[in-house]
This record gives structure tokens, C-alpha cells and sequence, in this order.
């Protein structure tokens, strides 16, 4: 497949610091791919060199078939972005300011057209100063990355500080932005969102990608031990289970539960059931965890580089 973003051999440094140390990556058209990194691990200078904003001192970067280091205007115009901050026009309307970005494009998209995309075809006429609350302004930001029409839209944290509620409505709106062919690249420190959106996932620290996949695959979470914890009845205690199931007993818990390790969730959970139905009881308080994106993250973040993939 074409790919919107190609990096190979990147390499930056500050004085004696290497920030980004050799990152390799692609982005496809038309996607979401969310590029995680604990601060310092070189995830904003990289996403400025994209950007065009960011010198480099090795390596190739095309981004939309272009060096972003020798990026005209004509890029630019293909190009949104939205910064963890912006501070806006305070004393204009929401639609002021949406005619007066749209002026900057050739073919800008429609105002009331890209108001209704990001959900605010409501606050069209409200003072950005005054009337907009945070989750609205985010919002707004989105939308001024949007007017242009690009085909690539840099995310950086758009969902910082917004109510769970309102960061549902802006996933909904980024679903709607893949459908119209937009690629996406995103920035979060929330994994769910992270898992929520992204098609493809990068992980980046000391400067080095760590690992690439699916939400589904990355860090071999597709591979890893599920959770399964219950609660025995009264007169029975992990020694009574079956002894397939005793090794994968897991130290024990505060709660009192049992806690088993499985590779084999859904056979497991069989040998357990028919282990309590033949006794005439009932396993309590069942539940059974898959190893979370946030498990993952922190696993691969926390691995010593030379162990890790």
C-alpha cells in the first residue's frame, strides 16, 4: 500500500543528547497511527521534523511524497496540524475565525460544513474568549486543522482534559475524519484512546521505536497470559483444584480470590467449570482480563533497550 509517511534512519541530537536515535517507520494512507512515548523518549522532535518544523542530522523522511525539510506551500496546504496548545483569536466568533482560516486555502473546505463535522455548528456565532469551554476550543482547533482539506492531520493529545463523555464524542468525530480518507497521526497519553482509534500503534523511547502492531498485537499482547480470577465457596481452597489448574496459580490476593495465569483462557475456564460442576458448586465473582494496552505500554517503556524487540 502507498504509504502517507515513510522514515527511515532518522536521527536528531542536542549537544551531547541523541533524542531520536535511529527511528524507522511508516504510516499508510488513510489511517490512524498513534506514535506513544513517555516524555523524553523523542516523540516531539520527531513529529516537528515531520512536520517540517524540526531540523534532522541523519536519515530519509518523505511525508506525503515530499521532504517536509524542502516543503513548499503546495505541501503545506495538504498538511493540518493541531499542538497541544493554541491560543486562538480570544475576541473573534467561531465562524470569524473559521472564514478567516479558510482564507489562507486555495480549496478550503466549507465553514459550516467543517463546524458540523467537529460539532459545533451550534457555537458558530459564540466569542471564543467567552463562551467556549475547553472540550468546545479543542474542538475548534480541529476544525481550523480541517478547513483546509488536508490529507494528513498531525493530533498532538487532542483530547487533553476532556470529560469521558466528551472524549467519546471526539472519537466518534475522528472516525468520521478516516472515513473521508483523512490519514491521522496521533498523539495521546491515553491508552484507550490509543486502542480506541488507532489501526496501527508505534512505541518510542530513548529515541528508538521499541515496538510497531495492531492494538491487538503490539507487544505481543495477542500472545500473552489472560486473568482469571474467582472466588471458591466456603470448605474449598486452591489445593482442591485440578492439578492443570494449580499451575497456573498466581500469588494470592488481597481480596481472597484465586488468581490464575492462562495462555488458554477459554479451555481453562472449561476445566474450571467442570471442575465446580462435578462438586455441586458455583465459581463466584468470575472475571477474566486480557493484558490492557496500558499493561503493554508499560512494559515495553520500562524494558531495559537492549531487551527489548
Amino acid at each position: 500500500m502507498d504509504m502517507a509517511i515513510r522514515v527511515s534512519g532518522l536521527r536528531r541530537s542536542f549537544g551531547d543528547v541523541e533524542a531520536v536515535a535511529g527511528v524507522d517507520l511508516e504510516v499508510r494512507h488513510g489511517e490512524i497511527f498513534a506514535f506513544l512515548g513517555p516524555n523524553g523518549a523523542g516523540k516531539t522532535t520527531t513529529i516537528e521534523i515531520l512536520e517540517g518544523f524540526g531540523e534532522r542530522d541523519a536519515g530519509e523522511v518523505e511525508v506525503l511524497g515530499v521532504d517536509p525539510a524542502h516543503a513548499t506551500s503546495d505541501w503545506r496546504q495538504r498538511v493540518g496540524i493541531v499542538m497541544q496548545e493554541s491560543a486562538g483569536e480570544q475576541e473573534l466568533t467561531v465562524r470569524e475565525v473559521m472564514e478567516l482560516y479558510a482564507g489562507l486555502y486555495r480549496r478550503p473546505r466549507g465553514v459550516e460544513e467543517t463546524l458540523d463535522l467537529v460539532g459545533l455548528d451550534d457555537e458558530a456565532k459564540a466569542k471564543i474568549a467567552t463562551l467556549l469551554s475547553g472540550g468546545q476550543r479543542r474542538r475548534l482547533d480541529v476544525a481550523l486543522a480541517l478547513i483546509g482539506d488536508p490529507d494528513l492531520i498531525f493530533l498532538d493529545e487532542p483530547t487533553t482534559g476532556f470529560d469521558p463523555a466528551a472524549r467519546r464524542d471526539a472519537w466518534a468525530m475522528l472516525d468520521g475524519l478516516r472515513d473521508l480518507g483523512k490519514t491521522i497521526f496521533l498523539t495521546t497519553h491515553y491508552m484507550e484512546e490509543a486502542e480506541r482509534l488507532a489501526d496501527r500503534i508505534a512505541v518510542i523511547a530513548g529515541g528508538r521505536i521499541i515496538d510497531e502492531g495492531t492494538p491487538a498485537t503490539i507487544g505481543r499482547r495477542d500472545l500473552a497470559a489472560s486473568e482469571i480470577i474467582f472466588e471458591l465457596p466456603a470448605g474449598f481452597g486452591d489445593a482442591d483444584l485440578p492439578e492443570d489448574l494449580r499451575a497456573l496459580l498466581q500469588p494470592p490476593r488481597r481480596d481472597g480470590r484465586i488468581e490464575l495465569h492462562s495462555a488458554a483462557p477459554l479451555a481453562d475456564l472449561g476445566r474450571l467449570g467442570s471442575w465446580a460442576e462435578g462438586r455441586g458448586v458455583e465459581v463466584g465473582d468470575l472475571e477474566v482480563h486480557r493484558p490492557t494496552l496500558e499493561d503493554v505500554y508499560l512494559r515495553l517503556t520500562a524494558a531495559p533497550k537492549q531487551e527489548v524487540a
